[in-house]
């Protein structure tokens, strides 16, 4: 299109540490990523905020260098890399140290961005309301705060905002630190304000006691169209890594009547940074606060087992038991991309696991969803049982209740004027029946 600006031209690299502090035996027992799932994965990261990718290559380092991670002479190809692909970014998928960082801008001439640093201007792009907002630049502003290192003003001309791909200038470092450091102040006590009116929503919803369900998940894994699909909502679901970031609440009926509200969250990544979840801490409450979990997988990704160990780890600094068969439910999606060999396979295996089993859906076509809505209700509602409920002819104003709140199998109309129904309902249905009865009989004596 006429006057759209060019996309930034980014060199992405894999760095795959197989020696020193980043290979330790507590990362070698988590199930791995292949490489061609880390590359694949950071390459979509960099295409989500519309980075152009001109290059991207998987790097073995066997000894990380502490003042470039990559050796002397891989950091030399990069930087003729660089210069014949007239890249204006590189992106590294690893942390790097701000002295790391500093080195390879020196070494390559263009502005360098680790993971977290995309990560961040991911997040910051994604943000809506204004507690998203707030909570990134929070992130944003900690992060900057160690990596006060020279401008790129090319970039800053075609990219605008408080991101890093402007980056901050070298001039009057200490000056610059000071600013920031209040300005963090100032965002904590806004964003505490923010926290304070969600508390309150939180705790008008409470008084009305529907529960929460919420929708967590790898990034990607479909929460976004299984909350879609499941409530009718409209919000955004694309095949692009975080492509929703604030949390979306929306109400919910389910097959025997039990209204509940359902939470879509943000999307969790490996190795998400820890200032990042701290600062997302009061968007994550609603994952914490619910009464229910629903644990999204994408089942047709090769490296499934290692994304649903990454989302475990993070529920459980949540202090979020993933493994809690009565609150967490795990759910398999994008069964559809499955061929039939090994859709059979994981069916299979889904039926011999212990305990609670995990429910296999596709949230493209529906497929699953009614066995996992019953699911969902017996879980906060109570499993169904039968009830047998006989109504005067001045309790007939009920019928029309019992039969959106629960499974009516049977209705036999009395000589009186009033009506036997046999039905199956929820124990919290069943609860609820039988104080409407009791508030009747009270209002006839």
């Amino acid at each position: 299109m006429d006057g759209a600006k060019a996309p930034t031209r980014a060199v992405v690299i894999v760095p795959v540490v197989t020696r020193g502090a980043a290979a330790d035996d507590a990362i070698r027992s988590r199930p791995m990523r292949s490489a061609e799932a880390r590359h694949d994965e950071a390459v979509g990261l960099t295409r989500a905020i519309d980075l152009e990718p001109v290059h991207s290559a998987v790097v073995t380092v066997n000894d990380p260098r502490p003042a470039t991670l990559l050796g002397s002479g891989k950091v030399t190809e990069f930087a003729d890399i660089v210069k014949e692909k007239d890249a204006e970014l590189v992106i590294v998928d690893h942390p790097l140290t701000p002295v790391q960082q500093r080195n390879l801008e020196k070494e390559m001439n263009v502005k360098v961005l680790d993971r977290t640093g995309l990560i961040l201007e991911i997040f910051g792009e994604r943000a809506r309301t204004k507690e998203g907002t707030l909570q990134v630049e929070l992130a944003h502003l900690n992060y900057q705060k160690g990596r006060l290192v020279r401008s790129w003003t090319h970039l800053e001309r075609q990219r605008g905002g408080a991101g890093f791909l402007g980056g901050p200038g070298e001039t009057q470092i200490e000056a610059d630190r000071r600013a920031l450091q209040e300005k963090i102040v100032k965002l904590k006590r806004e964003l505490e304000t923010v926290r304070r009116t969600r508390d309150l929503h939180r705790a008008k919803r409470k008084k009305v006691p529907f529960p929460v369900i919420a929708i967590v998940g790898y990034t990607n894994a479909g929460k976004s169209t299984l909350f879609n699909r499941l409530t009718g909502a409209g919000v955004l679901a694309e095949d692009m890594l975080f492509a929703t970031l604030d949390p979306t609440l929306r109400r919910l009926r389910l097959p025997h009547g039990t209204p509940v509200i359902l939470s879509d969250t943000v999307g969790f990544i490996s190795d998400l940074p820890t200032h990042l979840i701290a600062a997302f801490r009061a968007t994550l409450e609603e994952v914490v606060e619910a009464d229910l979990v629903i644990h999204l997988r994408d089942i047709s990704d090769p490296d499934t087992a290692a994304q649903a160990e990454d989302v475990e780890r993070i529920l459980a600094d949540l202090g979020v038991d993933a493994k809690d068969d009565r609150r967490v439910i795990e759910v398999w999606n994008k069964i559809d991309l499955l061929d039939e060999g090994n859709r059979t396979r994981l069916l299979d295996e889904a039926q011999g696991r212990a305990g609670t089993k995990p429910i296999a859906i596709s949230a493209i076509t529906g497929e699953g969803f009614e066995a996992l809505k019953e699911t969902i209700e017996a879980r906060v509602s109570g499993e169904l049982a039968p009830l047998t409920v006989t109504l005067a002819p001045s309790q007939l104003g009920l019928v029309d209740w019992l039969y959106r709140n629960g499974e009516v199998t049977g209705r036999t109309d009395n000589e009186d004027g009033g009506v036997t129904i046999e039905l199956s309902a929820t124990k919290s249905a069943r609860d609820e029946i039988q104080s409407r009865l009791r508030q009747g009989n009270s209002r006839k004596q």
